[in-house]
C-alpha cells in the first residue's frame, strides 16, 4: 500500500519506520525538528497525499480541531487543508478524532476511523501508560512504592492494568470508582475499594494519588484532605482531574503526564498503532 503518515510525535516517525519495513511506499510530512533515517520527506503536503491509499495522522489527531497536531514540525498544518486535498476513495486515521473534525472530513467526503477508540488498540496502549505513571512516580517519591498507599482514582483500562503492575510491586493499592460493580472487581482482585462518595476519608493516608478520569475530581475540597507528601500523578487527558493551581498554592506535588506512551516506550506505541491500523485497513477492505 501507499500510505501517508502526517504530524505527530516520535511514535509517527517509528510508526512509518514500521510500515516501511513491511513493504509498504510511505509518504511522510509534518517534520522538520526529528532525524528520520531511512524516510524520505516529501516536499509538500500535495505530494504527501495525492497517491495514497491511507492518510495516516497523529495522537491526539489535533489540540484546537483547526491545526494538525505537528510538535515536531516548525510550520502549521491546516486539518480542512488535508481533507481538501484528499479524495473519497482514500481513508484518514487517526487518534482522538473530535466530532469537529469528523463534521469537517464529512464535509469533503471523507471516511475517517480514531484507531483510539479500537478496544485492542485502548487496551494495548494503557500497558505503556501504566508503566510511564509508575516510572514518574519513582522519580519524585523519596520512598518505594513498595509499602506504598497509593490511590487509583477510576477502575477504567488504565485504572485496572496500573492497579496489577502496582500491587505487583508491593503497594498498598485502593481503588476509587463510583459504580458498585466496579468496587465489586476491585474487591474480588484484592485492591481497597473505595466508593466515590468516601473517598475524602482515605486521601490523608495516600503516599500517591494517581487519576485517570477526565474530568475534576481532584478539587479544592479533596486536595485539602492530602498529605503534604502526597504526590498526584495526573493520566486523564485534557481538561484532567487536577486543579493544578490550587494544588500548587497548597505546595503539593503535582504531574500532569500526558502522552506516556509516546514519551516512555514509542517504539511499543508505534507497534501497537501498526497492529491496529491493520485491523482497520482489513476491515475496510471485506
Amino acid at each position: 500500500m501507499r500510505i501517508s503518515v502526517l504530524g505527530g510525535d516520535e511514535r509517527s516517525v517509528k510508526l512509518a519506520n514500521l510500515l516501511q519495513e513491511d513493504g509498504n511506499h510511505i509518504d511522510l510530512f509534518g517534520f522538520d525538528n526529528l532525524k528520520v533515517d531511512g524516510l524520505k520527506i516529501s516536499e509538500n503536503l500535495d505530494l504527501a497525499i495525492e497517491k495514497s491509499n491511507i492518510v495516516i495522522g497523529p495522537l491526539p489527531c489535533s489540540k484546537d480541531n483547526i491545526l494538525l497536531n505537528t510538535p515536531l514540525y516548525s510550520k502549521e498544518i491546516k486539518i480542512e487543508e488535508i481533507f481538501n486535498k484528499m479524495n473519497s476513495n482514500q481513508v484518514f486515521i487517526g487518534g482522538k478524532i473530535s466530532n469537529e473534525i469528523s463534521n469537517i472530513a464529512k464535509h469533503y467526503n471523507i471516511d475517517t476511523v480514531d484507531f483510539l477508540k479500537r478496544e485492542e488498540m485502548a487496551v494495548l496502549n494503557a500497558i505503556p501508560t501504566a508503566e510511564g505513571a509508575i516510572q514518574v512516580a519513582m522519580e519524585k517519591m523519596e520512598i518505594t512504592i513498595h509499602g506504598s498507599n497509593i490511590m487509583i482514582l477510576g477502575f477504567g483500562r488504565i485504572g485496572k492494568i496500573l492497579a496489577k503492575m502496582l500491587q505487583g510491586i508491593g503497594a498498598n493499592v485502593y481503588i476509587e470508582a463510583r459504580n458498585y460493580s466496579d468496587l465489586a472487581w476491585v474487591s474480588t482482585y484484592g485492591y481497597n475499594p473505595i466508593h466515590l462518595s468516601e473517598m475524602k476519608d482515605y486521601l490523608q493516608e495516600m503516599n500517591v494519588v494517581f487519576n485517570t478520569i477526565p474530568s475534576m475530581i481532584l478539587n479544592e475540597e479533596m486536595l485539602l484532605k492530602l498529605n503534604k507528601e502526597c504526590l498526584v500523578v495526573d493520566l486523564a487527558s485534557i481538561p484532567g482531574g487536577v486543579d493544578f493551581k490550587r494544588a500548587e498554592e497548597l505546595g503539593i506535588n503535582t504531574v500532569w503526564a500526558l502522552g506516556l506512551p509516546g514519551k516512555v516506550a514509542p517504539m511499543t506505541a508505534a507497534r501497537i498503532m501498526k497492529d491496529t491500523i491493520y485491523n482497520i485497513i482489513g476491515e475496510l477492505e471485506e
